[in-house]
C-alpha cells in the first residue's frame, strides 16, 4: 500500500504532547479558506511512499525518544485505505510502548464516526473540524475555536483529557530546515506567519514562495 506524503519530520513538539513524529499527507479535497498549507492541497502521485517504508522510518527514530505520532495534511482521510493501513501498522509497531497516535481532519466528528469508524478505532485521539479563519485562534493544538480535541482510547484520555479546554501555549510554531526549504510546523495565530516573514526580511532573508498565500 502506498500513501501520498507531503513530508515527515522528527521531532515535532507543537502538535501534541512530548517529542513526536509528524506525518503530513498530500492532497486535500476540503480546502478551508485561510489554510496555511496550500502546498498540501493538490494530490500528487509523485509523492507516494510505501506505508511499510514510512513505518520503518518511524522505527529508526525510537532510540531518540518518541512520545507520539501526529498525522496531518492535507486531509489524511482523503486516502482512507492508505490511512487505515498506516494507522494499523503504527498500532502494531508501537505495541508495548507508550506512544499515542493523533490525527487531524477537516471533516466533522460525526462524519468520521459514520464513514471511518475502523480508522478511529486505531487512533488514540483526533482533532476534527474545518479550519474557520473567523474563529481563529483555537485552543491548544487547534487552529480555530470550532475544532475539537477528542480522546478515543484510555491512552488518549491520559494524554489529552487535561488539554481539551487549555489555551494554546506561547510557543505555537517550530522551524525546520531542509536544504533551502524552511518549514514552519504548528498552529499559527492570525498574522504570525506574515510577522515572521517581515522579521526575516528585515534581516535579509526572503522567501521565494510561501505555502500560506496562493
Amino acid at each position: 500500500m502506498r500513501i501520498q506524503l507531503n513530508r515527515a519530520h522528527y521531532p515535532v513538539t507543537v502538535l501534541g504532547p512530548g517529542r513526536r513524529i509528524g506525518l503530513w499527507t498530500q492532497g486535500c479535497g476540503i480546502g478551508c479558506p485561510g489554510c496555511v498549507a496550500l502546498d498540501t492541497w493538490a494530490p500528487d502521485p509523485a509523492t507516494e511512499i510505501e506505508v511499510a517504508d514510512l513505518v520503518s522510518w518511524c522505527d529508526s527514530l525510537l532510540d531518540k525518544g518518541v512520545d507520539g505520532v501526529t498525522i496531518s495534511g492535507g486531509e489524511p482521510f482523503d486516502q482512507p485505505e492508505a490511512l487505515a493501513e498506516l494507522v494499523g501498522r503504527l498500532r502494531a509497531w508501537r505495541a508495548g510502548r507508550d506512544i499515542d497516535l493523533l490525527c487531524y481532519s477537516g471533516r466533522s466528528l460525526s462524519v468520521l464516526r459514520r464513514r471511518f469508524p475502523h480508522i478511529l478505532d486505531q487512533l488514540d485521539a483526533v482533532v476534527p473540524g474545518r479550519f474557520v479563519a473567523a474563529r481563529a485562534p483555537g485552543l491548544k493544538w487547534r487552529g480555530s475555536a470550532n475544532q475539537l480535541l477528542v480522546p478515543l482510547t484510555p491512552l488518549g484520555h491520559r494524554r489529552y483529557d487535561a488539554e481539551i479546554e487549555r489555551e494554546a501555549d506561547a510557543a505555537r510554531l517550530q522551524v525546520a530546515v531542509t536544504g533551502s526549504t524552511v518549514y514552519h510546523i504548528g498552529v499559527p495565530r492570525p498574522g504570525d506567519l506574515d510577522a515572521l516573514e517581515d522579521a526575516l526580511a528585515r534581516r535579509g532573508v526572503r522567501y521565494r514562495e510561501v505555502s500560506w498565500r496562493s
